[in-house]
């Protein structure tokens, strides 16, 4: 009996262990397993170069830096709409909820495809006209994130991704993400995102499974006010996955680069993006970028405004040396802030001053104008009462009155006026 029960144990482990290799080999490695989740949705993004990893105010790039969620003070809704060749459109949408101080939680949704394509059976003739069938293909995306602040200088979030292809056989696909930035002294931030740590995966109706191995990037932001522009210079890095080879630039220059950071690290670098935007302080941004640093040819640009405090509207092109050309505008409303005031800003990212000794420390948890104009204020409202002199004599000994005379108001009977540290005023 103890020798069947142990056989049945190790067929047992045997069948599985050939089960789970065969899921193995019928599994299929690519590179670029649900791409479309890669795409960028949000036009002040896609004006930077596609840096969206490096931002925290694109909430239409939660899904690729959801720890900007941490951040968020406010209830927004943004809505993006861009138009490719060929009638290919992709259309985005995302919504952000705060749930307290230093933690918040979106949603988005988006759809990438083509519509009204012709569509004749083998065999059939060409219609003539417009008397012909038609379908339509895309990708659908749903996305959940969440970010919260780990500690004062470090916010993290993750995101799952879900995906319905609708092509000539239908599939599903999935894949999660995981991001953290930290703020470093001088306004500097380094972010960085292991794109599917649950690995990218799609089914299809075939049966057939794809996947791809995780990979993780990395992206850097910095921060300079300038003060007689009456705004700030903002610039933003993005780099190519570190461990995997990958195609990176073969659309731009038809050169496949794609080199490890230890094996090429100038083939590396040269797979990265970056922007530069300049924000004023009434509300209008000026922005430009490079999606590869390859090639000019690659030249993003756009614009953005603040046309009330409840909403902002941004604007994107994007060049390619191939393609045409492309024009994206994002919209984002608040409903908070269109039927309540704005509350008092809390910096979580504390800044960092620099002391008299030169040394740099992290300053408390409200910025130095707003300590400053507390304490003034309660001066102000403390005013202080001088008791007229007559009565400071007759309520004190003549001793306590002729000791105090070197600290206190000197009063002349001749004159009958009060001086106070050189200031006169006459009764």
């Amino acid at each position: 009996m103890l020798i069947s029960c142990s056989f049945t144990r190790q067929l047992c482990k045997t069948v599985l262990c050939l089960g789970a290799f065969t899921c193995v080999f019928a599994a299929e490695r690519v590179t670029g397993s649900n791409a479309t989740l890669d795409i960028v949705a949000g036009a002040r993004s896609a004006a930077l170069g596609g840096t969206a990893m490096a931002q925290e105010e694109d909430l239409l790039a939660i899904d690729l830096n959801s720890w900007q969620l941490a951040e968020q003070q406010y209830a927004w809704g943004s809505f993006s709409h861009v138009s490719y060749f060929e009638g290919t459109t992709y259309d985005a949408a995302s919504m952000t909820i705060p749930l307290g101080e230093g933690h918040g939680i979106g949603i988005a949704f988006s759809r990438f495809g083509a519509d009204d394509i012709p569509w004749i059976k083998e065999g059939e003739p060409i219609p003539e006209g417009s008397d012909y069938n038609t379908l339509s293909i895309a990708d659908y995306v749903f996305a959940v994130s969440y970010g919260r602040q780990l500690f004062r200088n470090l916010d993290v979030g993750v995101s799952l991704h879900g995906l319905y292809r609708e092509l000539d056989q239908s599939g599903w696909g999935f894949r999660g993400d995981a991001s953290l930035r930290y703020a470093l002294p001088y306004n500097v931030s380094i972010a960085g995102l292991l794109k599917g740590w649950t690995s990218s995966g799609t089914k299809w109706e075939s049966g057939e499974y794809e996947y791809e191995s995780p990979e993780v990037y990395l992206a850097a932001s910095w921060n300079l006010p300038v003060q007689y522009l009456y705004g700030s210079l903002n610039v933003y890095w993005q780099s190519a996955g570190l461990f995997h080879h990958e195609a990176r630039d073969l659309d731009f220059d038809g050169s496949e680069r794609g080199g490890r950071l230890w094996e090429e690290p100038v083939d590396w670098l040269a797979g990265g993006r970056g922007g530069v935007e300049f924000a004023f302080d009434f509300g209008l941004s000026l922005r430009a970028g490079l999606s590869s640093f390859t090639t000019f040819e690659s030249v993003t640009a756009g614009a953005g405004i603040v046309l009330a405090k409840f909403l902002k509207v941004d604007y994107a092109f994007e060049s390619h040396p191939v393609l045409s050309s492309v024009h994206r505008v994002t919209v984002s409303v608040s409903p908070w802030l269109f039927f309540k005031p704005e509350r008092e800003k809390s910096r979580l990212f504390t800044p960092t001053v620099t002391t008299t000794s030169g040394e740099e420390s992290f300053m408390e948890s409200e910025p130095v104008e707003e300590a400053v104009g507390q304490s003034f204020e309660e001066e102000a409202a403390a005013p202080i009462y001088v008791e007229p002199a007559e009565t400071v004599q007759s309520a004190q000994p003549e001793a306590i009155v002729e000791q105090q005379n070197t600290s206190t108001p000197t009063v002349s009977t001749e004159e009958e006026t009060l001086d106070y540290g050189g200031m006169q005023w006459e009764e």
